[in-house]
């Protein structure tokens, strides 16, 4: 398992050069040295689109894209099976995070990676995301493939997230309902009792003040934690 970080500017140590930030992790795990590190780090930089020239270079000489390529290339430096992507694109501009998402797809498919991708933009968690998973206060409450989360939310939180997400067809988006969550989100450090929700769910009752839903599966493979789930099938 390898990390991709979200910010590009402080996960590169301006100390060192792309050849050494590439290299630490064949270092610490003793994999490869001398003439054999050399050329894995080469290697390792073509593959993400950088030129094996820029080995001597500092992290300053970069724009944000190519150092989110750099921080691309250290993660897969050790071939890693999995791969968590901490909202790698979020600090960047919006051109070149589409550049970043299709090398992630392409190395995906070259590699066979499989990446747990943190991320708060859901048209790019549609775009990339084969399941999906919803948080509200460090909790998963809805799990199912993309697709049918997006079109079968079952959970009121997911619900309310869906209807926010902008629609190009000022028809459908004019005849679409927004949910709005009242209320202030909880610490969570201090979460509500019963439901993490049920201070700003729309259709909480008396049980979700008493008892936390169970996780459980609705239907093949969609998984909610919410006690009146079945009602939106």
């Amino acid at each position: 398992m390898q990390m991709i970080f979200q910010d590009p500017y402080a996960s590169l140590n301006p100390r060192m050069t792309v050849g050494s930030i590439v290299s630490a992790p064949l270092e610490v795990h003793k994999i490869a040295r001398g003439k054999e590190k050399r050329e894995r780090v080469d290697e390792l930089l073509e593959l993400v689109g950088l030129n094996p020239e820029f080995v001597n270079r500092y992290p300053h000489e970069f724009s944000g894209g190519q150092r989110q390529r750099i921080g691309i290339a250290r993660a897969l430096a050790l071939s890693p099976d999995l791969i968590i992507c901490d909202e790698p694109i979020s600090s960047l501009d919006v051109s070149i995070q589409a550049q970043v998402v299709n090398l992630l797809e392409d190395l995906q498919e070259q590699l066979g990676l499989t990446y747990l991708f943190i991320a708060h933009d859901l048209s790019m968690v549609r775009h990339i995301s084969d399941r999906m998973a919803v948080m509200y206060l460090g909790k998963i409450v809805e799990l199912a493939d993309r697709d049918e989360i997006y079109l079968h939310p079952l959970h009121p939180y997911t619900q309310a997230l869906m209807s926010a997400v902008p629609v190009p067809d000022p028809d459908i988006s004019e005849t679409r309902q927004r949910i709005i969550l009242e209320g202030d989100i909880p610490s969570p450090a201090n979460p509500p009792f019963g439901c993490n929700f049920n201070t700003r769910c729309p259709i909480a009752r008396e049980i979700c003040f008493q008892e936390e839903p169970a996780y459980r599966e609705i239907k093949g493979k969609h998984w909610t934690a919410c006690h009146f789930s079945e009602d939106f099938l």
